[in-house]
């Protein structure tokens, strides 16, 4: 069933994704079942719901990154950048989390699935100085948009852009922003399969 789902919702979202592939998410979700029991890395137990609320969810952002080097702000359990660097194993995928347990996993996730296009940053984000600044950040469930470019809009490349995965309308947290040096370039509302609730992406980008 939870194979189908997956499928089915890969379609829906018009990737394509390779029995392999396939098979690595399925075992990152297995890896988050076992850890989540000791290390709380999830509210969603199951893997039939990880597949749609956090996989699913995940690679919606797909057809809005277009750069090979992401950051994944507070990537908690490694979401959305474990299921986007599986999918995509060109992509240059950094993990930036500042919980130690979490960080943890993310490093035996990255070396047991032997992705080689992940990397771990056990660091809080707003104190990360990468030697080189990043074409996409990314960031699900991490914060407001104003926290989040105060705290990781340093990291963001002159031409890059920002990527917000969240829920209900966020034009809220859009009015409530009141930095200068980024806007709101677009919102997209999304369709996840198999997910009744709203999702929306807010794309950031420098000021002109």
């Amino acid at each position: 069933m939870r194979g189908e789902t997956l499928r089915n919702g890969i379609v829906s979202l018009g990737l394509k994704v390779d029995q392999q592939s396939e098979r690595l998410l399925f075992e990152y979700l297995q890896l988050m079942s076992k850890w989540g029991e000791t290390y709380n890395l999830t509210a969603i137990r199951t893997i039939d719901a990880m597949v749609t609320h956090h996989v699913l969810d995940s690679l919606s952002a797909a057809p809005y990154i277009k750069s090979p080097t992401i950051l994944d702000v507070g990537s908690g359990a490694g979401l959305p950048g474990f299921p986007l660097a599986i999918v995509f194993p060109r992509l240059a995928v950094t993990l930036v989390e500042s919980r130690k347990n979490k960080a943890q996993f993310l490093l035996y996730a990255a070396s047991k699935l032997n992705l080689n296009n992940i990397e771990v940053v056990h660091q809080r984000v707003e104190q990360y100085e990468p030697a080189k600044k990043f074409d996409t950040l990314i960031a699900r469930a991490f914060a407001s948009l104003a926290e989040l470019v105060e705290k990781a809009g340093h990291l963001c490349a002159s031409d890059g852009r920002i990527l917000a995965l969240k829920g209900r309308d966020p034009s809220a947290e859009v009015a409530a922003m009141t930095q200068d040096d980024f806007v709101v370039a677009e919102i997209h509302p999304v369709k996840v399969p198999g997910l009744k609730a709203p999702r929306h992406i807010v794309v950031l980008k420098h000021r002109d």
